[in-house]
């Protein structure tokens, strides 16, 4: 909100409040201020439902104020519901409103983003600058890759400079050092010129541990924990306006920020036993502003449950959300391909991994998990597309959460990149790309914080090392995430585009992107098969043979044996597998990247 705003009222959900009223939910306070730079103390006046606000506008000119509220006499601490933090998270909110902007994407329309192609990427090291209108100047790049979409790691205000995204605390306001929420719309706006859609990665299972002052208003959090903090307070007393301040968020990414989309960060760990699931709630809701607006509002959920429930319409009793991201396609294809097989790797050891993704969607689909000791997941609807799942060989979470954040450019040779780019990319899956994989970036993507406080920065810092020695790696390797270097070694090197090893693998995802709209975006894979390490399956005509080892395609045409290697997921005999890849006839050769990948139609 602006002083432009005049008589504009601020609406939260059914109530709605006169402009400069500064309206703030307090239940349990006695006494509520807000305090307004250069024009002192306020006191506030308790209304219905735990809510305060002045009895009468603040009359002020043109200028955006400054504020922020005293509870019980402590603060003053930034509105929960802050759209601009320009001094941090500790400071005061400022006034600023999306209607202040004008739009130039009247005309855009963005059907689902179901089985496009979508690009992640990090705001901070997509560009050197690390800013959103630097990263607008990069756009054209991705427009001659061919991409659908770009989703961006969440750019919510954080405390310190630079950080991954996932410690926010203002859900609305947006990272003041990426240049703030003028130029996230600027950044929007620029995307849907050129055709790109916009999907916002949100966190609403914590709030980070620095500038988080939710606790102070009222019950935000519950006695529940996750891996990163206090679980968010979804169904316990008063949670009714916790729930709304979540869907009043979501609501102003897609509806007055335009994105297209909303990335749910890890919904395995919102705990909600609600009648109606708060993400149930936000499928809701996006399906009317998806039918207003005419954008995609498409919703996509990082979970790790294998649970069809999640993405199965609301009408056959599931949650409603779109799509959700397969980590089981991730780890098929990096065991396949590395030959890592420690910790959560273990279980896909060996090509009926591949096979079984390809086949079935989820390879935990009620078998057993050893790295979890229990059966998990169960299987997808039989009508259910795969293109519900989204799938990738690299992201933030599996290049990051290695001890040294090193990429599969680290591993891998440039065979073995091609065929980890044509597995996601011609699948039957919403394929997703990590900013800078389709050049083959040798910058590492580490994890990396810029805590300011002393404790929580030392706690950060000796805690990235244990968890990593835990695991058996030398913790000499482990980059200290709050030394700036770390954060600087992430940013991608551009220039890298234009070197002969680095253009012909950006030409071969460009290539084969084109193939991929070319095919039915709903087609399943058929004729999976893996003999003698080389992965086969037809997809929409198309005839795909991926070398999973070093001996090349020509190698296993030359054999002629049934090894070990040899798999197929419910084939009968490995002789089965071998004659249902062989009685593929010959096409025409489409595409190929050396003896690696071979595409025909």
């Amino acid at each position: 909100m602006t002083a432009d705003d005049g008589g504009m009222a601020r609406t939260f959900a059914a109530r709605t409040f006169p402009a400069r009223t500064f309206p703030v939910w307090a239940p349990d306070a006695e006494s509520v201020s807000v305090e307004i730079g250069g024009r002192g103390r306020h006191a506030l006046h308790r209304v219905d439902g735990g809510w305060w606000r002045l009895p009468t506008p603040v009359e002020a000119g043109a200028d955006a104020l400054d504020y922020g509220f005293v509870v019980d006499g402590a603060g003053p601490y930034p509105d929960p519901r802050s759209r601009r933090q320009p001094d941090g998270v500790h400071s005061l909110s400022r006034e600023w409103s999306p209607t202040d902007y004008a739009w130039r994407d009247d005309g855009w329309r963005s059907d689902s983003l179901v089985g496009r192609v979508i690009y992640e990427l990090h705001i901070g090291t997509f560009t050197p600058e690390g800013t959103l209108d630097s990263a607008r100047e990069r756009l054209d790049h991705l427009v001659d890759l061919g991409v659908d979409a770009v989703e961006l790691l969440p750019v919510n205000a954080f405390n310190g400079t630079h950080g991954w995204g996932y410690d926010g605390v203002l859900w609305f306001a947006v990272h003041e050092p990426y240049g703030g929420p003028a130029a996230y719309q600027r950044f929007v706006d620029a995307c849907h010129a050129r055709g790109i859609a916009v999907i916002q990665d949100v966190v609403y299972n914590h709030l980070g541990p620095s500038g988080n002052y939710l606790p102070v208003y009222g019950p935000y959090v519950s006695d529940g924990r996750t891996t990163w903090g206090a679980s968010v307070n979804l169904d316990g007393p008063r949670s009714d306006e916790v729930r709304r301040l979540i869907l009043d968020d979501a609501a102003f990414w897609l509806d007055d920020m335009h994105v297209d989309g909303l990335r749910l960060d890890a919904v395995h760990a919102l705990h909600d036993t609600s009648a109606e699931h708060i993400l149930e709630a936000l499928a809701r809701q996006s399906a009317g502003i998806r039918e207003r607006t005419g954008r995609a509002a498409t919703l996509i959920a990082e979970s790790d449950l294998n649970d069809p429930r999640l993405i199965r319409e609301r009408r056959r009793h599931g949650y409603g959300i779109d799509a959700q991201w397969d980590d089981d396609v991730h780890h098929a294809v990096h065991v396949n391909l590395t030959g890592e097989t420690s910790g959560y790797y273990a279980d896909f050891a060996g090509p009926e991994s591949l096979v079984a993704v390809f086949e079935r969607g989820f390879f935990h689909d009620g078998r057993y998990s050893s790295f979890r000791e229990r059966h998990h997941g169960r299987p997808l609807d039989a009508e259910m597309p795969f293109t519900r799942l989204v799938a990738f060989s690299q992201d933030h979470d599996q290049i990051g959460n290695r001890a040294k954040g090193d990429r599969l450019t680290a591993t891998l040779d440039d065979g073995a990149l091609a065929v980890a780019a044509t597995l996601v990319l011609l699948g039957p899956f919403t394929p997703m790309l990590f900013m800078g994989e389709e050049w083959g970036a040798t910058t590492p993507w580490p994890f990396f914080s810029s805590h300011p406080e002393p404790e929580l920065a030392e706690a950060t810092r000796t805690g990235r090392i244990a968890e990593f020695a835990r695991m058996g790696w030398d913790p000499a390797v482990v980059p200290d995430p709050q030394d700036p270097a770390t954060f600087e070694s992430a940013r991608l090197r551009w220039a890298e585009r234009d070197e002969p090893g680095h253009a012909r693998l950006l030409s071969w995802y460009r290539r084969l992107i084109e193939l991929r709209g070319e095919i039915p975006a709903e087609a399943r894979a058929t004729a999976v098969s893996c003999v003698d390490g080389v992965f086969r399956f037809t997809r929409g005509g198309l005839r795909v043979e991926a070398a999973l080892g070093s001996d090349g395609l020509a190698a296993a045409v030359s054999s002629g044996s049934r090894t070990a290697a040899s798999a197929r997921a419910g084939a009968g005999s490995e002789a089965e597998a071998g004659s249902e890849a062989e009685a593929q006839p010959p096409g025409v050769v489409v595409a190929a990247f050396g003896d690696a990948v071979r595409v025909s139609r």
